[in-house]
């Protein structure tokens, strides 16, 4: 099961910063709504009582791009609070670059895995994997963060399938396609919590 981060900084005046869990300023990491969807991880893929919705699976193995040469956290951040419900460490030794390597250990691992991962190197993993059918859509949107792209083992190949997180306000019920993109508005943060909260 594949999922890009959580939502990130967008750099333009008045947008959502990125923070670290102690609230300081980090432009490496996840924004607040961000935060909000990684919590909400744990309850799509580990609940407290019962399975993941259909067509997901609960995993034994977590793994995260590296925060190499500059780049993100939020990969890492997005799946912490998941690892720390089902108590395994994350794998983070394979970072921006190591995709075909990623997608080779996935390939001998024989249990569930969840990788998180920056959206513009999710296709360099698929590539790798082998004969997937259908065949996925060629690019992971910038717009999109809802989505679990999930790779079932069919003899040699993998059958792709793709789940909506459905976890946070603003997340579509729709898969993602090859087609044009939605621009999504930057979240506001009061207004995510007052879609939360009851009234």
């Amino acid at each position: 099961m594949i999922i890009r981060h959580g939502e990130k900084p967008i750099h333009h005046v008045g947008s959502a910063q990125g923070i670290l869990p102690d609230g300081k300023a980090d432009a490496h990491s996840l924004t607040v709504y961000g935060w909000v969807r990684a919590g909400a991880l744990i309850e799509l893929f580990a609940p407290s009582w019962g399975e993941p919705p259909a067509g997901l699976r609960r995993p034994d193995a977590i793994y995260a791009a590296s925060f190499t040469g500059g780049r993100s956290k939020r990969a890492l951040e997005t799946v912490l609070p998941l690892a720390a419900r089902l108590g395994v460490q994350v794998v983070d030794r394979f970072g921006h670059g190591h995709e075909k390597r990623l997608a080779t250990h996935l390939k001998a691992h024989p249990g569930v895995s969840v990788v998180s991962w920056h959206h513009e190197g999710i296709g360099k993993i698929v590539e790798h994997l082998g004969d997937v059918s259908p065949a996925p859509p060629a690019v992971w949107p910038e717009d999109r963060y809802d989505m679990v792209w999930v790779f079932t083992r069919v003899g040699p190949g993998w059958r792709f399938d793709q789940v909506p997180q459905l976890l946070v306000p603003g997340d579509r019920p729709y898969p993602i396609t090859d087609g044009a993109t939605e621009a999504q508005p930057d979240p506001d943060l009061a207004q995510v919590v007052r879609d939360i909260l009851p009234s």
